[in-house]
Parts: structure tokens; C-alpha cells; sequence
């Protein structure tokens, strides 16, 4: 299973010599491997004859080592410096190919952003399920049993004395037990969610148990919180994770459109933002940037000082803070990308959102 570990190991390696980055769709919907196969010799061939013991290391994988499960594959090697690494996922990534000097990662900061840690809580009145999600597959779950509630024979809510009025019905007593499951869940599941180190949760249940639960969580948990569902405790895992992938999806979207918002506008007013690759390269240098956004499938190429590694978009000759010269890099993207994981700042790869196009397809939140 990927992991937040997996991903430092893969920006924290370097070598004399280039990375050949494969991924590869193999969705398992399709009939046989050869569909595949034709996706990764076309690949390959892009390769045109460059890193042919990584292209042979990388055939070599997919005909002895792929177990053929998954929809969709990565693949690392620099075979000069006896480097390979693969990993197989459950979410479809889009095919692409790079020979750079490190592995290319952004695909992996957008899959991580999007489908890693979800934590789900499915909740009524008696009773709690919960989930832990990482890419597409089910890692954790936890049930746990509260105390019975239920309505005294003729449901009556109001009669007698002792006994008041409740939300839909209830007597008093049922709205203690209830209260009371509802603190034990949230400790619980504050617990869960910690351990397995989720970083968003969702919330799936009735509405009027979802309020209830939510209002009896921790502070830090209810900000974590990016989407609620209906859900009963019937509902099985897959039905729990699809509904989650889709509700995850939408508040996802929302979320980044925020993030675009708050750094075109902090940088139009000169203040905490950049938008344009040139701006947020400066801006990176600095150790500025805080959360990097960039659109699915931005690449440009840009320069790199051969001295003190300032980049920069525009083409000129003498650094303006250490006077050596630039050589030309092929995506000054994924540099800005790599540079922010390392620093454990923010990269979200965005997908079809106009204000980010129109800011030069490339924006940041700055520290400062």
C-alpha cells in the first residue's frame, strides 16, 4: 500500500543519473492484458532510444512483476544506480512518461491529495462503524456497540410525570442514552481517525444523528470534517467507499476552488500570493510558498542557476543573486512541485477551474 512514506522515499532520492517515471492505466474492466501492453510500448518508444536499461527494467517488471491487480500502475528506475521502485494502485491514473533527474512525483501529490487518509464515520443512535480509506481501498474499520435505546411500549413521549417532549418523540431517557452513545462514539472515533492519521473525515448517517455526533466532537475533528452522507448501518464497505470517493470528490472540488480564490486575490493585492510560474519560481526561492496549486497537466520548461539553484521562467544569462549562469531544465513545474513536498508544504493539482487557467495555470499561498 502507498504511503506518505512511500512518497518521501521517492522525492528524497538522488542520483548522478536520470529517473525513467512510467504510469501506466491498467484497468481491470478491459479484456486481457494486452490493452496495456500497447499503452506501455507507446510510452516506451517516447523514450526514443534514451535509458534503454531503465525501459528494459521497466518491461521486465510488467512481464514478472505486476501482479495484474489494480487500475493503475507506477514505475521508477535509474537502473545505473540499481534503483527501481512500482507501485500498484486502485484509483486510474493517466498514462504519461518522463526521463528527468528525479522521479516525477506530481502525479502522486494529486492522487494523495485527492483519495489519501479518508477516515468515515457511519453513526446512529446505537451504534458506529468506521472506516479508514487510503486510495480506493478499505486499510481499517472499527464497529462499536453503545447502549440500547428505545421507546417504552405506546411511544408515548409526553405523558407522565418526569418526562418531556424530545426531538422526534423521544422521551428524556432515550435522549440521554443517545447523547451519552454519542460522546463515547466521538472519543472512539477521534481515536481512530488519529491513529490511523486521516487527513480528511466524512460523515455518513441521518441527518439528525450526524448533527447530534458532530456537535459532540472534538474542535480539531470537526474541522476536519468535508462532507456528511446518508448511510445506514446496513450499507457495506464498497457501497461506503463509493459514496465516499463521490462526496470526497465534490467537497474536494469545492475546497480548491477556495484555495484559487484566496491566491489570486492575495496576489492582486500584493499580498501573500503569486500567480504565474515566473512569480511563484520567486516566490519558491524564497522559501515562501505554503500551499503550490497547479492545473493537471501543466508542464513548462524554465532555467536553473548553476550556482545557488534559483529558477526562474524567463531566459537570461547572469543569476541576480550569486552572477553564475542558467542551463535550461525541462519542467520547472515539477521542480516548484518536488521543492514545496519537501519543504511538508501543500500541492494540489487542480483540474478544470478558469480562475487558475487564467492566472498563468500556476498560483501559491505564501507564508509571507
Amino acid at each position: 500500500m502507498f504511503g506518505e512514506q512511500d512518497l518521501k522515499s521517492l522525492l528524497e532520492f538522488q542520483s548522478p543519473y536520470p529517473v525513467l517515471s512510467v504510469y501506466v492505466s491498467t484497468d481491470p474492466t478491459e479484456k486481457g492484458v494486452e490493452p496495456m501492453r500497447r499503452r506501455l510500448r507507446a510510452l516506451l518508444r517516447e523514450i526514443d532510444g534514451r535509458a534503454e536499461r531503465d525501459v528494459e527494467a521497466v518491461e521486465r517488471y510488467f512481464e514478472h512483476g505486476f501482479s495484474g491487480t489494480g487500475r493503475s500502475v507506477a514505475a521508477f528506475s535509474s537502473a545505473p544506480a540499481g534503483y527501481f521502485r512500482a507501485f500498484s494502485f486502485q484509483i486510474a491514473i493517466r498514462s504519461r512518461i518522463r526521463l528527468m533527474p528525479r522521479p516525477y512525483v506530481k502525479p502522486l501529490a494529486d492522487l494523495m491529495n485527492a483519495y489519501g487518509g479518508c477516515g468515515v464515520a457511519l453513526v446512529d443512535r446505537q451504534g458506529m462503524r468506521l472506516f479508514h480509506f487510503q486510495l480506493g481501498e478499505l486499510i481499517g474499520r472499527r464497529d462499536v456497540s453503545g447502549e440500547e435505546v428505545h421507546r417504552p411500549k405506546g411511544g408515548g413521549a409526553s405523558a407522565g410525570p418526569g418526562r418531556k417532549e424530545g426531538k422526534a418523540g423521544q422521551t428524556r431517557r432515550e435522549e440521554e442514552l443517545t447523547l451519552r452513545n454519542m460522546r463515547r462514539f466521538a472519543e472512539d472515533a477521534g481515536e481512530f481517525f488519529q491513529a490511523a492519521h486521516v487527513r480528511r473525515i466524512l460523515l455518513a448517517g441521518t441527518e439528525e444523528n450526524l448533527s447530534l455526533f458532530r456537535g459532540c466532537l472534538a474542535p480539531s475533528w470537526q474541522a476536519s470534517v468535508s462532507g456528511t452522507f446518508a448511510a445506514s448501518m446496513a450499507t457495506r464497505p464498497a457501497q461506503v467507499l463509493a459514496k465516499a470517493l463521490e462526496v470526497g470528490a465534490q467537497a474536494e472540488q469545492e475546497r480548491v476552488a477556495r484555495l484559487v480564490e484566496t491566491a489570486v486575490t492575495a496576489a492582486a493585492k500584493a499580498k501573500g500570493g503569486a500567480i504565474g510560474l515566473d512569480d511563484t519560481l520567486g516566490a519558491l526561492h524564497g522559501g515562501r510558498v505554503q500551499v503550490l496549486l497547479v492545473s493537471d497537466g501543466y508542464r513548462e520548461s524554465g532555467f536553473e542557476c548553476s550556482g545557488c539553484g534559483f529558477h526562474t521562467a524567463q531566459s537570461v544569462r547572469v543569476c541576480p543573486f550569486c552572477g553564475n549562469s542558467f542551463r535550461l531544465i525541462e519542467d520547472a513545474v515539477e521542480h516548484a512541485v518536488q521543492t514545496v513536498m519537501l519543504a511538508e508544504g501543500e500541492v494540489e493539482i487542480i483540474r478544470g477551474n478558469p480562475e487558475l487557467e487564467k492566472a498563468g495555470r500556476i498560483a501559491a499561498i505564501l507564508r509571507y
